[in-house]
């Protein structure tokens, strides 16, 4: 289902279950009244993809109810349609934010990458690369940091240094080489 589509479309019934029973109980908070804040069933229903995204070896753990999808997202809001734009962003943005202080602190010296979001880097509903990041090994980092192989050398450059050998030793972070991928307070190439 489109999330446009499904934001249009759906009515309180869509999550909270039938109205109908509420008020044949005579009302009263909770008394058939599904609450997807304490139950992220009723959004798999809709959201299938998502659910799915949930079984892979990496996740937030929302089945296992340590978490549930409205500690990120606002059933209520206009966040729902566009929530990678404007307003949406930012707030998407602090809502990682909020558990993940160490990362999204202010850096002296910051990745770029933080500017876009963290979704530039990371799947927030789960992946099967560790840190729920979108590519494996250096290829997330080669996404947005050019390479130049100059012909006959085999050497793989970026920017002006020559990376064929550290990558090899594995990913950017790994090798021990750019430990620090949110930001870095002391070292611009964020070293540590």
């Amino acid at each position: 289902m489109d999330d446009q589509e499904s934001i249009g479309s759906s009515g309180c019934e869509s999550c909270h279950g039938p109205g109908s029973l509420h008020i044949k109980a005579g009302g009263g908070k909770g008394i058939f009244v599904h609450n997807p804040g304490d139950d992220s069933a009723a959004c798999m229903e809709c959201h299938q993809e998502i659910h799915a995204k949930f079984n892979l070896p990496n996740h937030h753990p929302v089945l296992e109810d340590l978490m549930n999808c409205v500690d990120c997202h606002d059933p209520h809001g206009r966040d729902m349609s566009k929530p990678f734009g404007g307003l949406a962003f930012a707030r998407l943005n602090q809502s990682c934010a909020e558990c993940h202080q160490e990362q999204a602190r202010t850096f002296v010296f910051e990745h770029e990458a933080m500017r876009e979001g963290c979704t530039e880097c990371h799947d927030p509903h789960g992946s099967v690369n560790p840190k729920m990041l979108i590519q494996r090994d250096s290829n997330l980092c080669l996404k947005c940091h050019s390479q130049i192989q100059f012909p006959g050398s085999g050497d793989i450059f970026i920017g002006k240094a020559p990376h064929s050998f550290s990558m090899q030793a594995g990913s950017c972070w790994t090798a021990g080489c750019h430990t620090q991928v949110h930001g870095s307070m002391v070292d611009p190439k964020m070293r540590f």
